[in-house]
């Protein structure tokens, strides 16, 4: 179902049913079950980490080296024809997903083998890693205020 989850999706998983799942864990601190304070911790940590994903901040953001600042999606608001690598690795870096624990997913965010072309809109970017002109780096990260700026100009 990954296609479905869109911001109106995620905002529902994080205030609806995890919202749901943290106050039956409060509810049950407060009634002395057992675990239920480990498992209230674990629950407000989640939504903690599914927010900094919402929020899109880096290095939680969506980057996509074929698009201009201007086209960067901001906070949770992912393009499905961007693919699923680039979509999930906001996931992956905040680490909720089952696949983070040990063993983990095999997706590389070095560069991409080729060549971007001259107007590319991330052409040099190689440069500011170490690499050259052209160098598809898929290891880069936009402020919320950076992406902000892009649309503004």
């Amino acid at each position: 179902n990954y296609h479905k989850l869109d911001c109106k999706t995620l905002e529902t998983l994080i205030y609806t049913y995890l919202g749901d799942w943290i106050g039956l864990q409060e509810r049950a601190v407060n009634d002395g079950i057992d675990g239920a304070q480990l498992r209230l911790a674990a629950a407000q940590d989640l939504k903690r980490r599914l927010e900094l994903i919402l929020e899109g901040e880096k290095p939680y953001d969506i980057f996509v080296r074929w698009k201009s600042l201007e086209q960067q999606s901001i906070g949770w608001n992912p393009d499905l024809n961007d693919g699923v690598r680039l979509n999930i690795r906001p996931f992956v870096t905040a680490e909720v997903l089952r696949h983070n624990k040990k063993p983990k997913l095999n997706i590389h965010w070095n560069k991409d083998r080729g060549k971007d072309v001259g107007s590319a809109p991330w052409y040099r970017l190689g440069m500011e890693y170490g690499g050259n002109e052209g160098d598809r780096i898929n290891e880069h990260h936009l402020s919320l205020e950076e992406k902000r700026e892009g649309v503004g100009s």
